[in-house]
């Protein structure tokens, strides 16, 4: 079931007030209702993996008892090493299987031995990436002694499948969401506002600045042998904001979402487009994934207290296994190494915490060093998303080199296509100055104007949204 479909629009105000007419039951009652709505919702995508989904659950569940149990080290271990095992197992066979198959192939076929390994033909589970990070942040905070088993099976359950986070987070923390969903929940009419009011800006990202740029970016990626550099340019540039409208808006339509049941969700995205440097834009950008890689993979490793080349080391293994993380695919890889080099030159001058704070934090307007650390960082990681976007690196690679090319003959081919262009980077252009007005907030539904930039928001989703297609999330891939 999509967010920005018609069967999540007539869904979610029927969970809605069935939850808050049990308010006045035991909350057991409202975390029932919960997990079988979150169990539906993830069934209408594909019911045979709601069964992995729960077996994922059940593992975890039990895990966590028998290592809160236990007084033995040993025995702890065991049992913390065996959920681990099935659970990077299972996300390995349905995720990388094919991957590592094919690159084995690959190998020794430049040795001249031709293989012909078994592969599964299935598509890959929404959301196991996701929900297989909740199940491994909670075993492990558990081991390390962190926190005590849950033992309401109901409660924990809720925790991995809440609806609004199940297929593509954000990734939340046991320390964050299990004392909410414990606790009874007051409906408030100003968080049930806010809720709405993110809901409708997650939606204007989605379908009209998400889905209008798709079009282009289809177009140009298709047909880029034949396309000039200035096309090749707008289809990166579209697919920067094609990727931010998609995946925050997807975060925005859960938070506000959350909102509306009374819990509040780990915030995602805080405008990464108005980074100083690539490390303010990682510590903005899917902060979820990358606040867990620190705390469970960087910090393990020996985070930053090894010295210089072991915090090299340790960054480069963040970034290698982010990118390995978003997709069985090369291109994902080499990704993730761009960031890492982009990143080296701040962490060897020990500049990468520099920028803490949100641009011109009391100014309308940045400076024009910050306006120009911005336009850097952002033209770096556009480049960076053409090896995101691209299906192999040698489309990446000759999709880079005609960009650079600066072969700008004839005319702007991409306005060829039979949809509207000059309106669409106007719209950007408007999207682009309510996200820099709103930047010290959520969204834009905050302060003066309200009602007039809802108006705006309602008038595109409304007509822009119209004449898109009903599309998935390009996260639902990861």
């Amino acid at each position: 079931m999509l967010f920005n479909s018609l069967g999540f629009a007539l869904f979610l105000p029927i969970v809605f007030v069935l939850y808050w007419l049990l308010s006045k039951q035991k909350l057991v009652y409202q975390n029932l209702l919960l997990l079988v709505a979150s169990y539906f919702f993830y069934a209408c995508w594909d019911w045979r993996f709601l069964f992995l989904l729960i077996f994922s659950t059940f593992l975890d569940y039990f895990t966590g008892l028998k290592m809160s149990e236990t007084s033995s080290e040993v025995c702890k271990k065991r049992w913390f090493w065996l959920s681990v095992f099935i659970n990077l197992g299972f996300l390995g066979v349905f995720k990388y299987y094919n991957f590592f198959a094919a690159s084995f192939v690959d190998l020794f076929s430049s040795f001249g031995v031709k293989l012909h390994p078994w592969t599964i033909k299935v598509i890959l589970p929404v959301g196991i990436s996701f929900y297989t990070f909740h199940g491994l942040s909670y075993v492990i905070d558990i081991y390390k002694n962190r926190i005590k088993a849950e033992k309401n099976f109901v409660d924990y359950a809720v925790f991995v499948s809440f609806f609004p986070l199940l297929v593509a987070g954000p990734i939340e923390r046991a320390t964050h969401l299990l004392p909410q969903i414990k606790q009874k929940r007051i409906f408030k009419f100003e968080q049930a506002q806010d809720g709405i009011y993110q809901i409708i800006w997650g939606l204007f990202k989605k379908v009209v600045i998400a889905d209008s740029c798709a079009q282009y970016v289809n177009e140009i990626f298709g047909h880029y042998e034949s396309m000039n550099s200035l096309s090749l340019l707008m289809g990166a540039l579209y697919f920067s904001f094609q990727i931010y409208g998609d995946f925050s808006g997807y975060s925005d339509i859960a938070l506000g979402t959350a909102k509306l049941f009374g819990i509040n969700l780990l915030r995602n995205f805080n405008f990464p487009y108005f980074s100083r440097d690539i490390a303010e834009f990682w510590r903005r950008w899917h902060i979820s994934l990358s606040s867990w890689f620190k705390d469970y993979l960087y910090i393990p490793l020996g985070g930053s207290q090894g010295g210089q080349w072991m915090r090299i080391r340790n960054t480069f293994i963040i970034f290698l296994v982010s990118g390995f993380w978003h997709g069985a695919n090369w291109t994902f890889i080499v990704w993730g190494g761009i960031n890492a080099m982009l990143f080296m030159p701040l962490l060897i001058s020990k500049t990468n915490r520099n920028n803490i704070d949100i641009v011109a934090k009391n100014r309308m307007l940045p400076s024009f060093k910050e306006l120009g650390l911005m336009i850097f960082t952002f033209g770096s990681v556009m480049i960076s998303w053409i090896f995101f976007r691209a299906d192999d690196l040698s489309i990446a690679w000759h999709y880079l080199l005609r960009m650079l090319s600066f072969n700008f003959e004839g005319k702007v081919q991409y306005l060829n296509i039979d949809r509207y262009s000059v309106e669409l980077l106007f719209l950007l252009l408007i999207f682009i100055g309510f996200e820099w007005i709103s930047r010290r907030d959520e969204h834009p539904f905050h302060g003066r104007w309200v009602a007039l930039k809802l108006v705006f928001i309602l008038i595109g989703i409304l007509t822009l949204g119209v004449y898109s297609d009903i599309t998935s999330f390009i996260y639902f891939q990861f």
